[in-house]
């Protein structure tokens, strides 16, 4: 059947034939896909029989392409919306039918899930003026790209820039309220629509951070997606002044004041969604650079099974939190996820017979149920004088969000040893690591010993993107570098992302935690009285199962969740 000959509804396709079914048996066979033996009902339809046998949904799409003798498609990764579909279609009709339109040369073409879509090509054909040629596709993969291709429409902020007026700009700049919803952007002044924006893109993606980085003639915007830095956009230096000093008022800072660093909050919406804003203003040669840190105060907090850990360390963890005293630490550098994993711990042993009270610098998310206090170093509250007034609290659990002294540290030592259960985080490149940064900061062996219970050591590497990993070998080079012996990785392959508009090019997604667990029992007591050295300790750790950073990124990379290239990225200043 030629495509011009295709039938505009399911039911001209008439019920059942043996067509169809020749058709999807020979699909299955080649996809390996056993089929029921349940027989088609008498006046069934193929889409009928279909859903009631739960035929998989590639199975379906090729079929349907095999029978009507038109294209089939397995992954859209690389085929471009239509953004005249996007703009004419909800987001609702698209995902009710499971249809989106593309861009190929000149020519519209449709992607369809199967035979039950062909009612909807005479819609689509009349709104946009234009017979769309249809192919087939599985149903998951178009859904994906509907969210994509919707995704970035609802965020361009390239587009706002043929249309700046810097003169309504300038006057309404000082009109702003601190808190501002970034999806109205209609009848706003150019500027602060593209500002809006440019958050507005950086939320969807998922970004913690945003840069305004200026240059000679430039001024760059740059995200921090999954830990790494990129250049987003590149906006003309005309507007540099205007495009800063919008943000400096969101964060009611000065904007007269462009020699000395200066420091802002505000509080911005997405919808129903509440989004802290942290804005730090640094001079330089070029202009002011001004980053902003992301806060997603609405984020669902993870759960402990979510984090990434191994199933050994997962469980380990789970039992020393459930301890009635005594000291847990977690190490790493700024950024490596020890805030989450606390937040995951203490929401897991939160229960109505438990007062848990934190000390934090910020409050990354609110906890019902838990007194979360914020500390002010400018008012005299700091970590070491909050834990002493939390003391008259009477906690059961204290969370400590960073020791940076030694006042801090005896505090919370002393705590731990007087009945209390605290977490607390150190910067420090391992778990070792973390037993003599105690020691150099003045705390005596013999209270280490006795009130610490264990370091957890972590940091975040990056996820493959499923929708474009592919298969990888491991090189020798590679082997090498992660400390595997080449004969035992022999055969064994990884996966690597190619970059696809899911990920933005990069090949990763998401991120997960990759950690070491070192549990203190009787040796490293022992070890630390002595005043033992990091390397001694994790020696004698390793001795009780202790798997270090790397070793757990290796596994990592074996289940196909990271590449070894982000396992280097991550521990290669680790003592591991």
């Amino acid at each position: 059947m030629a495509l011009g000959e295709l039938p505009n509804q399911e039911s001209q396709l008439g019920s059942l034939t043996q067509r169809w079914l020749d058709a999807v048996t020979a699909v299955a066979g080649e996809h390996d896909t056993p089929l029921p033996t349940s027989a088609p009902e008498p006046g069934e339809s193929a889409t009928a029989w279909a859903r009631r046998i739960e035929l998989p949904d590639v199975i379906v799409a090729a079929a349907a392409a095999r029978i009507l003798d038109a294209p089939y498609v397995e992954s859209l990764v690389e085929y471009r919306p239509s953004a005249e579909f996007v703009g004419q279609f909800p987001i609702g009709f698209a995902r009710q039918h499971a249809v989106l339109a593309f861009i190929e040369g000149e020519n519209i073409t449709l992607a369809l899930p199967g035979p039950q879509a062909w009612a909807v090509l005479d819609r689509v054909a009349r709104i946009l003026k234009t017979y769309p040629t249809p192919f087939f596709a599985p149903r998951e993969q178009i859904l994906r790209s509907i969210n994509t291709a919707y995704e970035r429409q609802s965020s361009q902020p390239d587009n706002v820039l043929d249309a700046l007026s810097l003169d309504d700009a300038k006057a309404k700049l000082q009109a702003m309220e601190q808190r501002d919803d970034l999806l109205a952007t209609a009848g706003q002044a150019p500027v602060v629509e593209l500002v809006n924006l440019i958050l507005l893109d950086a939320v969807k993606g998922g970004a913690s951070d945003v840069h305004f980085q200026p240059y000679r003639e430039k001024l760059i915007v740059r995200y921090r997606i999954d830990g790494v830095l990129f250049d987003a956009h590149e906006l003309p230096k005309q507007i540099q002044e205007e495009a800063l000093s919008r943000v400096k008022v969101m964060g009611k800072m000065n904007i007269a004041e462009k020699r000395l660093p200066q420091d802002g909050r505000a509080t911005v919406a997405v919808g129903d969604r509440m989004i802290d804003l942290r804005i730090a203003s640094l001079p330089g040669s070029d202009g002011e650079r001004v980053v902003l840190r992301l806060l997603d105060k609405s984020s669902q907090i993870f759960s402990l099974a979510k984090l990434g850990m191994s199933v050994d360390n997962q469980e380990q963890f789970r039992k020393l939190i459930s301890m009635e005293h005594g000291l847990i630490l977690l190490t790493g550098p700024t950024g490596s996820g020890k805030t989450t994993t606390l937040y995951a711990g203490l929401q897991e042993i939160n229960t109505s017979d438990r007062n848990v009270v934190t000390l934090e610098d910020p409050i990354e998310y609110d906890i019902d149920g838990i007194s979360q206090t914020q500390i002010n170093t400018k008012k005299g509250l700091t970590f070491a004088s909050g834990l002493r007034n939390v003391l008259r609290q009477d906690p059961d659990i204290i969370m400590v969000g960073e020791i940076r002294d030694q006042e801090t540290a005896v505090m919370a030592i002393q705590s731990a040893l007087t009945g209390h259960l605290v977490f607390s985080t150190l910067h420090t490149n391992d778990a070792a690591s973390a037993v003599t940064r105690l020691l150099d900061l003045g705390i005596e062996p013999y209270l280490v010993s006795s009130s610490l219970l264990a370091v957890l050591a972590q940091r975040l590497v990056r996820k493959v993107c499923s929708a474009c990993g592919t298969p990888q070998s491991l090189t020798g080079e590679e082997c090498e570098q992660l400390g595997i012996d080449p004969n035992d990785a022999n055969g064994t392959t990884y996966q690597a992302g190619k970059g696809c508009n899911a990920c933005r090019q990069t090949g990763y997604r998401g991120r997960i935690a990759i950690s070491e667990l070192l549990v203190i029992d009787g040796a490293l007591r022992k070890r630390i009285q002595a005043r033992a050295g990091a390397s001694e300790i994790r020696e004698t750790a390793q001795q009780s199962g202790l798997r270090l950073l790397r070793e757990d990124g290796v596994e990592k990379i074996r289940i196909g969740t990271t590449t070894p290239e982000e396992v280097n990225r991550v521990t290669v200043r680790s003592q591991t």
